[in-house]
């Protein structure tokens, strides 16, 4: 055994590594050796006057449209690059320290972070930094897309064409990947955030009520599609009457929802056909008999697989257990790193490449 590899070896036995899914809506960490360890909410909750943290994840969350004036709550990534650099610092290492609890070490871990493709080279030391200053010893950035595939056992290796795309929570990430490299990929700021924000603006405009983000994702889910349905869904929507000021419940159906996303799952549609019609021939006619891979939270809406067979006359797939696809690539990689060498953006470079 080589010395470098003998003291690889040796810091790996005194510290975790640990994988991070940052991403806009939610926050994943797996540590090797334990899987995914933790989810949740890229919320946290910060006291103004005091400026100290209040409440991160699931219990900042809750807060949301609910504190007093000088309790603000916060989610410090937007798009899925950071918003604000010291709160999303203050998360991360609340989260790392929250997670090395399960299997205390003598060294500070390496991490592995995904980020969306396309993101700019100050957002992604953004990242790094960040991460370092949470605590890690060694950071190094994966393009989300390309940890998916690795997540969902994808032959990213082979000289053939694969197709993935990540409907998360503030973007979509989408990629043709071959021979261990992304051939074509996109970034689209259309994603659950998006729909979300549709669904406030329909039932504002239609109904005269004004409701809040919480109540817009919880109808989302409830009754959510992109097609219809054989029976009809219903939801009752409580929020403040734009014309009286007072409180107002309406009952409001899934054909309803499908109004108000339509225009974004099309956009989403047509980025998709955007990437098929600038991807090589020969990389498409792989993408053609292997189909697209869906992940990520929003590969779960009823009815969007239908619909992206219908739209793109391709096979589609929904991943097994698609929310947790990139962090079990980032843990996947947390293996061997050397073997994924080709494919990290080291966070250790003064510079880095990022595909446009």
């Amino acid at each position: 055994m080589s010395l470098t590899a003998l003291k690889e070896k040796t810091l790996r036995a005194f510290s975790n590594d640990i994988g991070i899914d940052l991403g806009t809506a939610n926050t994943l960490i797996s540590v090797r050796g334990y899987g995914v360890v933790l989810n949740e909410p890229t919320v946290v909750a910060v006291n103004q006057k005091t400026g100290q943290m209040v409440a991160v994840g699931s219990h900042a969350k809750q807060m949301i449209g609910r504190t007093p004036g000088h309790i603000v709550a916060v989610r410090p990534l937007v798009d899925g690059v950071i918003s604000d650099f010291e709160i999303a610092e203050e998360m991360i290492a609340y989260f790392l320290n929250k997670v090395q609890r399960l299997s205390p070490k003598l060294l500070r871990p390496r991490v592995v972070v995904g980020v969306p493709s396309g993101i700019t080279n100050v957002e992604v030391r953004a990242v790094r930094d960040a991460v370092r200053s949470a605590g890690a010893r060694e950071v190094f950035i994966v393009e989300e897309p390309m940890a998916a595939a690795i997540g969902i056992n994808m032959p990213v290796a082979d000289p053939a064409g694969n197709m993935i795309i990540d409907i998360g929570g503030g973007t979509t990430d989408m990629a043709v990947i071959s021979l261990g490299g992304i051939v074509r990929s996109k970034n689209l700021r259309v994603a659950g955030d998006k729909f979300n924000e549709d669904i406030i603006a329909y039932i504002r405009n239609e109904f005269k009520i004004y409701i809040g983000e919480r109540t817009a994702e919880e109808v989302k889910i409830a009754i959510g599609s992109v097609l219809p349905g054989e029976t009809l869904a219903e939801a009752a929507v409580r929020g403040r009457d734009l014309v009286t000021g007072l409180p107002r419940e309406v009952v409001i159906t899934d054909s309803d929802i499908r109004e108000a996303i339509a225009g974004s799952v099309a956009e989403l549609i047509e980025a998709v056909k955007e990437v098929l019609e600038t991807t090589p021939p020969e990389v498409l006619s792989d993408v053609m008999t292997r189909g697209i891979v869906l992940v990520g939270g929003g590969a779960t809406i009823p009815g969007l697989l239908e619909l992206l067979e219908q739209e793109l006359k391709l096979p589609i797939h929904v991943a097994h257990n698609p929310m947790t696809a990139v962090v079990r690539g980032t843990e996947i990689i947390l293996e061997n790193t050397e073997a994924y060498r080709e494919i990290l953006l080291s966070g250790d470079e003064d510079t880095v490449s990022i595909r446009e």
